[in-house]
């Protein structure tokens, strides 16, 4: 039987090596005045967890048509560059070159329309981002619209500090130049008040009077996507996403991959999906509630955000390979 191209969904993983010496040295020609959070050296340093990664797709999700690895051009030394799913993509292969190189993940996301072989549907990770359980075509994409939560929430004056906030709001001004929240909200009344968002739907309700949208909830776990949504923003907001390509390294004036996704559920290019799917975890010594969410695979998806304040690194890094070992403890083909 042929096969039938609207089938195929990508996975795509965005890796950094920060322990590779021609990169940092790349790195601190350009790091004059970047040490605000988003790109201290906690950012980038090994939780050495990545092969568990690689494990959960292939024992959880095993109909991924490729996997897409980003990277500046190091790999990871027990990586089977050989496995017929794997496609290694440098920033060079695929960003134009007036841009690189590029420290800046946002300026990496907000191009990956122009990797040719990447299918029309595919689901964006970072790299602290894991499958714990099976996953179906049906969590990602369904009707060939990406599934997820429109849900909308409040926002708050952020910190000097806390770049990412000052991001989100750049997207929502795009956003709210584009759409007007009462004729969405119209257009996609039953996506927009699902009871799949369960208590979250509070949120909708309550901010209704709002005429112009604060913020959309974001619950950082894999983003679908649909490649020609990337596509349709270059060509509509090309100023803004080449400010943030020209920057080196990701600062308060950026945009970021969350405007695709933003863009879908105004435009309701999306299928309503429970908020159960997957959970946020935020790495801390005083709250490990993530290493039991992973044994007991208590979500699908999880992500387990790099915490500011772990001071005994070595420790909480260890901690986080035996859960994952416990539910992932063979080697996948993705392996040397």
């Amino acid at each position: 039987m042929k096969n039938d191209l609207n089938e195929e969904i990508d996975f795509v993983i965005l890796w950094v090596d920060g322990n590779d010496i021609e990169w940092k040295k790349e790195k601190n020609k350009y790091n004059i005045d970047n040490q605000n959070d988003n790109n201290s050296e906690a950012r980038y340093r090994d939780w050495e967890n990545l092969q568990y990664w690689f494990r959960g797709v292939e024992k959880f999700a095993p109909w991924v048509h490729k996997v897409f690895f980003i990277t500046y051009g190091h790999l990871p030394k027990w990586l089977n560059i050989n496995h017929p799913k794997l496609e290694i993509v440098k920033h060079s292969d695929f960003i134009p070159k007036k841009y690189l190189p590029t420290f800046n993940s946002n300026a990496i996301e907000l191009n990956l329309d122009k990797i040719g072989e990447l299918s029309e549907k595919f689901v964006l990770f970072n790299d602290d981002m894991f499958l714990c359980k099976k996953v179906n075509k049906n969590d990602f994409f369904k009707n060939n619209l990406p599934c997820e939560c429109f849900i909308e929430d409040s926002s708050t004056s952020p910190s000097k500090t806390d770049s990412f906030a000052h991001v989100i709001i750049n997207n929502m001004q795009i956003v709210n130049e584009n759409f007007n929240k009462r004729n969405v909200t119209r257009k996609n009344f039953f996506k927009f008040f699902n009871i799949k968002y369960g208590i979250n739907l509070v949120r909708n309700i309550c901010l209704i009077p709002w005429k112009r949208y604060s913020a959309i909830k974001d619950l950082h776990i894999p983003v679908s996507l649909l490649k020609s949504t990337i596509t349709e923003l270059w060509n509509r907001e090309n100023e803004s996403l080449d400010r943030t390509c020209s920057t080196k390294f990701r600062n308060e004036n950026n945009i970021n991959q969350y405007l695709f996704r933003y863009w879908q559920l105004m435009e309701g290019k999306f299928y309503p999906r429970s908020t159960r799917v997957g959970k946020m975890y935020q790495i801390s010594e005083e709250n490990n509630e993530y290493l039991d969410a992973i044994r007991k695979q208590k979500y699908k998806m999880i992500c387990i955000n790099d915490g500011k304040t772990v001071s005994n690194f070595e420790k909480t890094k260890l901690d986080i390979i035996e859960a994952f070992e416990y539910i992932l403890p063979e080697k996948s083909e993705y392996e040397n």
